[in-house]
């Protein structure tokens, strides 16, 4: 079989994106301007939603998120635990302290029906993440917010273009974060979002945002005034010079997911005819859009081997990520056993627009003949 190098993953650019930008560095205005001001309100129109918020990556989103909400010291906060630790930390930069809540084997989402045992009086906030592209059961987790009067900010990190019963993931708690990193369906390098349907929160995410100061947006104003600083910001702002590769590639969402979801059939169509590898789940109340392709291996294979029998192979594959209970950062005193083994055993393979049946079938190859070694 012919030798071939295949990415995990590979951002998908043309002129479009090179347009965008030699707009903004002619234009002069390369911080913080018109050109963001037109990424938000394409987002806001994509994903029928009323606000959108640029930032700098889906951290800032999240951090701001919650200072919107208004989670502070002593407060605890639900996090799904199978997920980057940047949604946990998140919720340490307030001050507060992350629950992890094991997660649904298939889905590899939060499981909701261990939510309830992990609310207490100090709990303010349920944080699902949307893992890999597919929609947590936002129906069942809205419904226990609800119940107890606690606040949702839905980690879409991986989930932009992602549907729940024909709904945006990211519109249906209070807030959505999401990121454009280089891994992401559409990417701007680093950059990130926040949608909400709530002006008030709306108002303070962008407000802390820039520094927490006032009238930093308020350009439509001809009078000359003096910004004032209210309150403890933060210099989270997205530039025009990121926000025009995001209009360009919002432009391509659409083939983007669309092609990502046939190249996932055929992945899935390969692994049913191995062994000791299943194919990722789909719900079929949800549209996965695939940021990730996330396979699960028997646990009688080695997956850190495998990763490196496939890289000295041509094809780079990587964990799918990480249980956070068990991260020494949080000291945590959950137990999450589900996304534990879940963290041991789960393999992203190969998955973006410009990636080939061929592709996939010289990854197959090496993925057969490395877990008969292995096994």
């Amino acid at each position: 079989m012919t030798n071939k190098n295949i990415p995990l993953c590979k951002p998908f650019f043309d002129s479009e994106e090179l347009d965008e930008i030699k707009e903004v560095l002619s234009s002069g205005w390369v911080s913080q301007g018109p050109k963001v001001k037109q990424f938000e309100n394409q987002v806001s129109k994509y994903l029928d939603v009323k606000y959108a918020i640029a930032v700098t990556n889906c951290t800032s989103a999240l951090h701001l998120s919650f200072l919107g909400i208004g989670l502070k010291q002593g407060d605890e906060a639900i996090v799904a635990d199978f997920t980057f630790p940047a949604t946990g930390h998140s919720v340490l930069y307030c001050g507060a302290k992350p629950v992890f809540v094991d997660i649904d084997p298939k889905t590899y989402n939060i499981d909701p029906n261990l939510i309830r045992e992990n609310i207490i009086d100090k709990t303010r906030c349920i944080i699902p993440v949307h893992t890999f592209g597919q929609s947590c059961n936002m129906d069942a987790i809205m419904e226990i917010a609800n119940e107890y009067n606690l606040k949702v900010v839905e980690d879409s990190a991986c989930a932009f273009g992602a549907l729940y019963k024909n709904k945006a993931v990211g519109t249906i708690g209070d807030a959505g974060c999401f990121s454009f990193h280089a891994r992401k369906g559409i990417t701007t390098g680093e950059g990130g979002m926040v949608v909400t349907n709530n002006k008030e929160l709306a108002d303070k995410i962008r407000h802390l945002s820039v520094f927490g100061m006032t009238s930093a947006w308020n350009r439509e104003s001809s009078e000359f005034t003096i910004p004032q600083f209210t309150d403890v910001g933060y210099n989270y702002k997205m530039s025009d010079i990121t926000a025009s590769i995001g209009v360009a590639q919002l432009r391509k969402i659409d083939k983007i997911i669309e092609r990502k979801r046939e190249l996932a059939q055929y992945w899935d169509a390969k692994l049913q005819k191995l062994e000791l590898i299943d194919s990722p789940y789909a719900s079929k109340d949800v549209i996965h859009i695939y940021q990730s392709y996330v396979a699960l291996l028997d646990e009688r294979v080695d997956r850190n081997k495998l990763i490196q029998k496939l890289k000295d192979n041509g094809v780079q594959t990587q964990i799918g990520t990480y249980a956070s209970h068990i991260q020494p950062v949080y000291n945590s005193e959950q137990a999450c056993p589900i996304s534990l083994d879940i963290s041991n055993r789960t393999i992203a393979l190969p998955m973006y627009y410009t990636l080939q049946e061929s592709d996939i079938d010289f990854a197959v190859f090496h993925i057969k003949q490395a877990i008969e070694e292995l096994r």
